[in-house]
């Protein structure tokens, strides 16, 4: 079984926790009052079905809901060792958010070479903000990544839905891996 470790970062206070309670399925208070992440939480759940011609159906997740507190710089190596995947959660609405993934985008991304489809960006609305759909202006380097629009009040599931395609990336990506690693043995 495909077992990949995605990291989801981002400002502070822009929903990370929130979306990986949703895209785990993992419940927890309701309506409470904002608590920051302190460093990271490990969320681990089971996709199935992600629609790629991977060989296994089900695939094993660790979502990192990495703290977006930049006194945890000191985690960061860490949290990116080994890591299959990473989501850039921001703010739309926020306009230092669209400056400070720039900084997510260096760290997380470019320093591991991942390609566009390891990286998701995801634009999350938070209740009550108006949601406007169009593409933000984005850095250069960050308008190759795909985005989708998160608004768990309106769009549940094509949150889920978005997420799910970017895991078949993943899934896509591992398997191919392995595949490679596997040839390089026997041959």
């Amino acid at each position: 079984m495909l077992k990949a470790k995605i990291l989801l970062i981002g400002p502070s206070e822009c929903g990370k926790t929130v979306l990986a309670n949703f895209l785990s399925d993992t419940v927890e208070t309701i309506g409470s009052d904002y608590r920051p992440t302190q460093g990271v939480r490990i969320l681990e759940f089971e996709s199935q079905n992600l629609g790629s011609s991977t060989k296994d159906t089900a695939f094993e997740v660790e979502l990192w809901d990495c703290a977006g507190d930049f006194k945890f710089e000191v985690c960061w190596p860490a949290m990116i060792k080994d890591s299959s995947g990473v989501v850039i959660v921001f703010n739309p609405d926020t306009p230092s958010h669209l400056k400070e993934i720039e900084t997510w985008h260096s760290t997380f991304i470019s320093s591991q070479g991942l390609q566009v489809g390891q990286c998701l960006l995801i634009a999350h609305h938070k209740p009550g903000d108006g949601a406007d759909t169009s593409r933000p202006q984005l850095a250069p380097q960050l308008n190759k990544i795909p985005l989708i629009h998160s608004n768990l009040e309106d769009d549940p599931e094509g949150v889920r839905q978005g997420f799910r395609k970017y895991l078949g990336n993943i899934a896509q990506t591992l398997s191919e891996s392995q595949e490679r690693e596997e040839m390089s043995i026997i041959t």
